[in-house]
């Protein structure tokens, strides 16, 4: 099994000065390398479960976090997947 999530499209960085969290309205912003890192780790170990309470299992290339860093949204192809069912809970990640 490959990492399909080392291949990506870059999202337009313009988008985010108009786009928002739909469940809380707060600014996004990039999550940043490290935090990806660890968050794709955590879906590898299928420790992961999305708003929708699916779980997630394909890695992320990059996601949009809250400005308060609790909850992230997946970039999938360069566009901002802002559904509140796709959102991951950054904290119930496992330490």
């Amino acid at each position: 099994m490959g990492c399909r999530w080392t291949r990506r499209a870059e999202m337009d960085k313009r988008l985010l000065d108009i786009i928002c969290c739909p469940a809380t309205r707060l600014p996004l912003e990039l999550l940043d390398s490290e935090r990806l890192s660890t968050l794709n780790a955590a879906i590898a170990a299928g420790h992961v479960r999305n708003h929708g309470d699916r779980e997630v299992r394909e890695g992320l290339a990059e996601a949009l976090v809250t400005r308060d860093g609790k909850l992230a949204y997946p970039v999938r192809d360069g566009i901002p997947v802002l559904l509140e069912d796709e959102c991951i809970d950054l904290r119930r990640l496992p330490a």
